[in-house]
């Protein structure tokens, strides 16, 4: 009866996303993907999907959860009112709240547009 639930968005949730939304959404996936699971912007891409989904708040007999993390961010991605410039940005905050987290701030500009941080 139950779908196999995660108390927040899994990793392995992250390649089913790819086709949710346009081209810099599937780089975005693409490039997370070829880092490890515990890499920092694999946790600020993990944090961005719990943040949007609302996972905090998700009780294992809801609905939600019974259809699963994939279903859920699934649907979540397509509702979203935003693009996917907004989508990035909520993922390059994700990602220095990450960063400020372990302790080495960075500028997010440095990962989502490489090109300006070699002209700063």
């Amino acid at each position: 009866m139950y779908t196999k639930n995660e108390l927040m968005f899994p990793q392995y949730v992250i390649p089913h996303l790819r086709e949710a939304r346009g081209l810099s959404w599937q780089r975005l996936i693409d490039r997370v993907l070829a880092l490890p699971e515990t890499h920092e912007e694999v946790l600020a891409f993990m944090l961005t999907m719990i943040r949007l989904n609302g996972c905090l708040p998700c009780e294992t007999d809801s609905y939600r959860a019974m259809r699963g993390c994939a279903m859920c961010s699934l649907q979540t991605l397509r509702r979203y009112k935003g693009g996917d410039d907004d989508l990035l940005a909520t993922y390059a905050e994700a990602l220095d709240d990450v960063r400020r987290y372990l302790g080495k701030p960075q500028p997010v500009y440095a990962v989502l547009r490489p090109s300006l941080a070699q002209t700063v």
